[in-house]
């Protein structure tokens, strides 16, 4: 039999091994690399709400892709995009438009180029929201696979700060304050995960190009589940709001309001 004492001293072991224990859980890998088991595809799909300044929507447009990456050599590839448009807060989409030019859009997965003309040079001028599927995809791997080293649980992590960006015929926009903040884990197609929030606000934006003019600023945010096995991405979420003041072709000055809700998710391969 033990004594109280001795009772006493190993009770009092247990919240430290309990800590311990709870430190060694909440940490990320720091040295796993994603891992491609194959083309792995999933499904991009982005609603766009075009609305006055009352918060009435006057427009809705949505874009599905697929993309698949995986493949020899470290590419990916585009496949069956689509766009379709209705001027209603409420009505049914009308059928789908296949996108064709971005059929077999194909290139290396961390292309360094992706803001140079000729990256998209396929692309129409006017085709500003699929170029926002090729860099919305981009920024979900940065944010959710490059950054493990740095993340801490619940402690935000500057990623850029008054980055300007100089997007293609199209004009810029400046990534004011980019925080990643890894906020525990998860599960998601029966993977354990980490979730990391991403965020940037008050993000000024000046577009000139594709018969449009826009000045205003951008906020930005969403979610990223991602393996804690394989580094791959399980689910995202993208929420934006662009506020500005908008010119078209023979029309007066507008205030709009544009708010996108993306989700990004596997539907083939591991």
């Amino acid at each position: 039999m033990i004594s109280i004492r001795t009772a006493v001293q190993i009770l009092g072991t247990v919240p430290f091994l309990l800590t311990s224990m709870m430190a060694q859980t909440w940490s990320l890998p720091k040295d796993t690399t994603v891992k491609d088991n194959g083309p792995r595809t999933y499904r991009f799909t982005v609603d766009y709400n075009v609305a006055n300044t009352r918060g009435e929507v006057v427009r809705r447009q949505r874009l599905t892709g697929e993309y698949t990456r995986g493949l020899p050599g470290g590419d990916v590839v585009w496949n069956n995009v689509t766009d379709a448009a209705v001027n209603s807060p409420t009505d049914p989409f009308p059928a789908a438009d296949k996108q064709t030019y971005m059929e077999g859009f194909r290139y290396h997965h961390d292309a360094g180029d992706m803001l140079k003309p000729e990256f998209f040079r396929q692309f129409p001028p006017t085709a500003t929201m699929e170029k926002n599927l090729v860099w919305d995809t981009a920024m979900f791997e940065v944010f959710g696979q490059e950054h493990f080293a740095h993340l801490k649980l619940n402690q935000p992590y500057q990623f850029a700060y008054n980055e300007e960006m100089k997007l293609p015929g199209l004009g810029s926009f400046t990534n004011h304050d980019v925080t990643l903040v890894w906020v525990g884990n998860s599960q998601k197609n029966g993977k354990q995960c980490a979730v990391i929030e991403y965020r940037a606000f008050f993000n000024p934006l000046d577009i000139n190009g594709a018969g449009i003019v826009l000045k205003g600023r951008s906020n930005y945010w969403g979610m990223i589940w991602v393996s804690l096995a394989t580094k791959q991405i399980e689910y995202a979420t993208l929420y934006e709001d662009v506020l500005g003041e908008l010119t078209l072709p023979d029309k007066p000055m507008q205030v709009t309001d544009v708010f996108r809700i993306g989700t990004f998710e596997p539907v083939r391969g591991k």
